[in-house]
C-alpha cells in the first residue's frame, strides 16, 4: 500500500514543478518584451535626435559654404571693372592680352569662367576659348549690366543642363561704357561634394525653383513635381527600400511612398533656401544593434535556465543544443550589422574630413602666389651675395667670400622652409606652434631686407629692448608678416628723398611690433586688407600680401592694424600675446607626452 501510494504522489509533483516552470517562462517573456519594447522607443527618440542634429549641421556647413562662394565671387567683378589693362583694351580695341590677363586672374579667383564683352556684346576675351566671338547682346547678364551701376547676378539655364550663375558689371571710363565683365560662378563643384553623401540635397531660388541638387533630374522643377518624379532606381530611393519599415516616428516627407527626415534653412542670397532629405537607414541600424544585444542577452539567460532544467534529461539537452546554435547564428548577424554600422561611420568620417581639404586647397592658390612673391627676395639676395662672393675671391679674399657663401646658404635654407609650409599647408593637418622670439625674427627679417635697404639707401631707426620677448607662433610665418610689413614701408617710400623706416618692438600685455615710414599714407583704410586690393603699378603686385598678413595674425590669437601718422606716413602695427613661462612649461609638458 505504501508503494502505490508514493506512485500515486509522483505525478502531482511533476505537475507542480511544470506549472512553476511554465509561469516563470511567461514572466520572463513578459520582461524581456517590456524591456525591448520601452529600450526601442527610448534609443529611437534618442538616435533620430541625433541624427537629426547631425543633418542640421551638415545642412549649416553645406549653406555657410555656398554662401561663401557667392559672396567672395560677388567683389571679382568690382575689382576686374577697375583693371587698367583691361579698359585699356577696350579703349583701343587690341585684346591680344585679354585673354591671357584673364587666365591670369581666374587661377587665383577660382571662378568658372571669365568673359570680357564690348559694348555691342561680343566675347573679346575669355578664359574659355571657345566662347571668343561669340555674341550676348541678348542675354540679361549683359544688358542689365549695362542699365545697372552696380554688380548684377543673374541665373540661367545651360542648353547642355543645369543652371549658370553669372556676377556681371560694366566697364566705364571717363563717363562712358565701354564693356562688360562677366564671372561665372562655379557652383556645381557643390552639387559633385554632396554626390558623395547619403542624403539628398537641393536649392531653390526665390520662386521656389530648384536650382542645385544632388539629384540631375530635379533641376528645373519645385520640391513637390520632384518629390512625386523621382525615378525608382535613384540612390537616395535605393537608400530608402535598404530601410526597414519606420513606423515609430512620423516622418517629414515622402519620396516615393517611403518617410524621410526634410530639414531646410535659408540662404541669406536672393531668398534662396536649402533642403536636405536623410533616410532613417543609420537610426534603424543602430537601435537594431542595441536591441539584438539585449535579445542575445534574454537569450542567453532562457539557454541557461533550460540548461538547469535539462541536465536530467537527454531530450532538454538536446533542446539546449539547439538553442546554442540559434545563439551562435544571432550574434554572427550581430556582428555582420555592427561591422556595417562601423563602416557607414568611416564613410561619413571620410567624407566630412575630405569637404574640410577642399575648404583647405580652396585657399592653396591665394597662398601659392604669396609664396612665389616670397620667394622673390631670397633669389634676388642670393644674386648679390654671389657677386659679391665672385669679386671677393678675384680680390683673393676668401675668407670673406666664405661668409658671403654661408649667407647664401642660409637663403637656401630659407627658400626650402617656405616651399615646405607651403606643402603642409595641403596637406592635413598642422604644424605645431612653438615659442618665437620676436627679437631673433626681427633679425632675420631685416638680413632677408638688406639687399634691398641698400640698394634703396632707406635710413631704418630700430628700437628693440635687450630682454627676449617671446610669443607662441610659427617663426617662419611670423617673418613673412614682418618681411610683407618692411617691404611695403620701403615701396612707400619711393616718391620721397630722404626715405626712412621706423621699426619699434615693446612688450606689455601684447607683444608689439610698429612699423613706421614717411610716405605718403594711406587713402584707403577700409579696403586695405582686402584680397586684391593694391595702389602699386601693374606688375608689382596683385594685393594679396596684407590680406594674408593679416590672416597669418589672426591665426595666431593677434591682430594686424593700420593708421596714417600725424607727421605723416603710415603706421602698421602687429600685436601677439605674450607667451609666459607657465603657457610655455605647459606648451613643453604637451610635447613631452607626445
Amino acid at each position: 500500500m505504501a508503494r502505490d501510494t508514493k506512485q500515486a504522489g509522483a505525478p502531482a509533483r511533476t505537475r507542480t514543478i511544470s506549472w512553476r516552470a511554465r509561469l516563470a517562462l511567461l514572466v520572463f517573456a513578459g520582461t524581456a518584451i517590456a524591456t525591448v519594447f520601452f529600450t526601442n522607443m527610448l534609443l529611437t527618440d534618442r538616435f533620430t535626435e541625433t541624427t537629426r542634429n547631425r543633418a542640421e549641421l551638415r545642412l549649416a556647413l553645406y549653406s555657410g559654404n555656398l554662401l561663401s562662394e557667392l559672396r567672395q565671387s560677388a567683389v571679382v567683378p568690382q575689382l576686374l571693372a577697375r583693371d587698367p589693362t583691361l579698359i585699356g583694351a577696350l579703349n583701343s580695341s587690341d585684346f591680344a592680352q585679354s585673354t591671357a590677363r584673364l587666365i591670369s586672374f581666374v587661377e587665383e579667383i577660382g571662378a568658372a569662367n571669365l568673359m570680357l564683352l564690348d559694348v555691342e556684346g561680343r566675347v573679346v576675351a575669355a578664359t574659355d576659348r571657345n566662347v571668343l566671338g561669340t555674341n550676348h547682346r541678348g542675354t540679361a547678364f549683359f544688358f542689365e549690366a549695362l542699365r545697372a551701376t552696380d554688380t548684377i547676378f543673374t541665373t540661367s539655364q545651360r542648353e547642355s543642363g543645369g543652371y549658370a550663375f553669372v556676377y556681371s558689371r560694366r566697364i566705364v571710363a571717363g563717363g562712358d561704357v565701354l564693356g562688360v565683365i562677366v564671372v561665372e560662378v562655379d557652383l556645381q563643384k557643390f552639387e559633385r561634394a554632396w554626390a558623395g553623401i547619403s542624403a539628398a540635397v537641393l536649392v531653390t531660388d526665390s520662386t521656389g525653383e530648384i536650382i542645385l541638387a544632388t539629384e540631375p533630374r530635379w533641376r528645373g522643377r519645385t520640391e513637390e513635381d520632384a518629390l512625386a518624379a523621382q525615378p525608382a532606381q535613384s540612390a537616395i530611393e535605393r537608400a530608402i527600400r535598404a530601410t526597414a519599415d519606420w513606423t515609430a516616428l512620423p516622418p517629414d516627407a515622402y519620396l516615393q511612398g517611403e518617410g524621410v527626415m526634410r530639414l531646410e534653412t535659408r540662404i541669406p542670397f536672393r531668398g534662396w533656401r536649402m533642403t536636405s532629405f536623410t533616410t532613417y537607414a543609420s537610426v534603424r541600424e543602430r537601435v537594431n544593434g542595441v536591441l539584438a544585444m539585449e535579445i542575445m542577452g534574454f537569450a542567453l539567460l532562457l539557454a541557461l535556465a533550460f540548461y538547469a532544467m535539462s541536465r536530467r534529461s537527454a531530450l532538454r539537452l538536446a533542446l539546449f543544443a539547439r538553442e546554442s546554435a540559434e545563439l551562435r547564428r544571432l550574434n554572427t548577424q550581430l556582428q555582420r550589422e555592427v561591422a556595417e554600422r562601423m563602416r557607414v561611420q568611416e564613410d561619413l568620417a571620410v567624407a566630412e574630413q575630405t569637404l574640410q581639404q577642399s575648404s583647405k586647397l580652396a585657399a592653396l592658390g591665394e597662398m601659392s602666389a604669396a609664396v612665389s612673391h616670397e620667394l622673390n627676395q631670397p633669389l634676388a639676395a642670393m644674386k648679390t651675395y654671389l657677386a659679391g662672393a665672385r669679386l671677393l675671391l678675384r680680390r683673393n679674399r676668401p675668407e670673406e667670400a666664405l661668409v658671403s657663401f654661408g649667407r647664401i646658404d642660409d637663403l637656401i635654407e630659407r627658400m626650402g622652409a617656405i616651399t615646405r609650409q607651403l606643402k603642409s599647408y595641403a596637406r592635413k593637418g598642422q604644424d605645431e606652434l612653438s615659442p618665437v622670439n620676436m627679437g631673433d625674427a626681427l633679425a632675420s627679417s631685416l638680413s632677408m631686407m638688406e639687399p634691398q635697404l641698400r640698394q634703396r639707401r632707406v635710413l631704418i631707426n630700430r628700437i628693440v629692448p635687450p630682454t627676449p620677448m617671446m610669443v607662441l607662433g610659427d617663426r617662419l610665418r611670423i617673418e613673412q608678416v614682418m618681411v610683407n610689413l618692411l617691404r611695403n614701408a620701403i615701396d612707400a617710400t619711393k616718391s620721397v628723398s630722404e626715405p626712412q623706416v621706423d621699426i619699434i618692438l615693446s612688450a606689455g600685455e601684447t607683444v608689439t611690433l610698429t612699423v613706421r615710414d614717411n610716405g605718403p599714407g594711406i587713402e584707403d583704410l577700409d579696403a586695405l586688407f582686402e584680397p586684391f586690393y593694391t595702389t602699386k603699378q601693374p606688375g608689382d603686385g596683385v594685393g594679396l600680401g596684407l590680406a594674408i598678413s593679416s590672416g597669418i595674425v589672426n591665426d595666431l590669437g593677434g591682430r594686424l592694424t593700420a593708421r596714417n601718422g600725424q607727421a605723416g606716413g603710415a603706421v602698421f602695427e602687429m600685436q601677439l600675446p605674450v607667451l609666459d613661462d607657465g603657457a610655455s612649461a605647459d606648451k613643453n609638458k604637451i610635447a613631452a607626452a607626445q
